[in-house]
C-alpha cells in the first residue's frame, strides 16, 4: 500500500493489537474471473516465531476457498481496518491563519500477506471455532460455549465449513492520524474528535502527534 514514511507503523506488537481489536478481516485472493474478497473473523496465533498466523473459516458454500485451494502458491491479502474518521479543515488552526487547508480522512490499518492453507479437518475446525467463540464471549456475564449446543448439531455445522490458515509473511501498518500537520492543527483535530465523541481517533492523534506521553 502507499506508505508515506511518517504514517508507517512497523512495531509488530502494535499491529497485532489492531488485529485483535478489529478481527474482522477482508480476505482478498485471486479467482478465475478476477479478485475475490470476503470478510471473515480471524484469530491471531502469535505462538512460535515469525509475524504470526491467522486462523479463520469459510462457509463451504463460499467458493473463495476453492479458488484459494486451486492456487496455493499465490499469497492472499487480509486487510484489518482500525479506527477511522473524517477530519474537517474547520479544526485546523491553519484554516484561521491562511485558509489553505482541505478535508482528509484519518485511519489505522494493517495489511497481512501470506500463503493460505485450506484445512478440511473436523477436529481442527472444532478447535478453531471453540477458540474464536471463547475469545469473543470472554467477559460476558453468561458466556456461551460450544458445549452449550447439542453435539450432533455442532458436528452438522462443522460439516458446512472449511478452515483457513495463513502464515503471515509480510505485515504492514499505516497509522494516518494527522502526524503531518503542525502541532496547533493536531491539537485542534484531537479536540474536535473529542467533541464528536470519537475518542479512539482522538487518542491516536495525541499519541502519534506528540501530544501525549509517547506513542501508545
Amino acid at each position: 500500500m502507499y506508505q508515506p514514511p511518517h504514517f508507517k507503523e512497523t512495531r509488530l506488537e502494535v499491529m497485532h493489537e489492531l488485529i485483535r481489536a478489529h478481527p474482522l478481516g477482508l480476505v482478498v485472493s485471486n479467482g478465475k474471473d478476477g479478485p475475490i474478497a470476503n470478510s471473515l473473523p480471524f484469530l491471531l496465533d502469535e505462538a512460535g516465531t515469525g509475524q504470526g498466523v491467522l486462523l479463520a473459516h469459510f462457509s463451504r458454500d463460499n467458493l473463495q476457498w476453492r479458488a484459494i485451494a486451486d492456487d496455493p502458491q499465490t499469497p492472499v491479502l487480509v486487510v484489518f481496518q482500525g479506527p477511522q474518521s473524517y477530519v474537517t479543515p474547520s479544526w485546523y488552526e491553519t484554516k484561521r491563519q491562511t485558509g489553505k487547508v482541505v478535508p482528509t480522512w484519518n485511519y489505522a490499518i494493517v495489511q497481512a500477506r501470506g500463503k493460505a492453507e485450506i484445512v478440511d479437518d473436523p477436529e481442527w475446525l472444532r478447535r478453531q471455532i471453540t477458540s474464536l467463540t471463547a475469545t469473543h464471549e470472554d467477559g460476558r456475564e453468561t458466556p456461551w460455549q460450544l458445549a452449550d449446543a447439542p453435539d450432533d448439531f455442532v458436528r452438522a455445522q462443522i460439516k458446512g465449513i472449511v478452515g483457513l490458515r495463513i502464515e503471515i509473511a509480510d505485515l504492514e501498518g499505516k497509522w494516518k492520524v494527522s502526524q503531518n500537520r503542525p502541532v496547533a492543527d493536531r491539537e485542534g483535530v484531537a479536540e474536535g474528535l473529542d467533541s464528536s465523541a470519537d475518542t479512539d481517533m482522538a487518542r491516536l492523534v495525541r499519541a502519534y502527534g506528540g501530544l501525549a506521553d509517547g506513542r501508545q
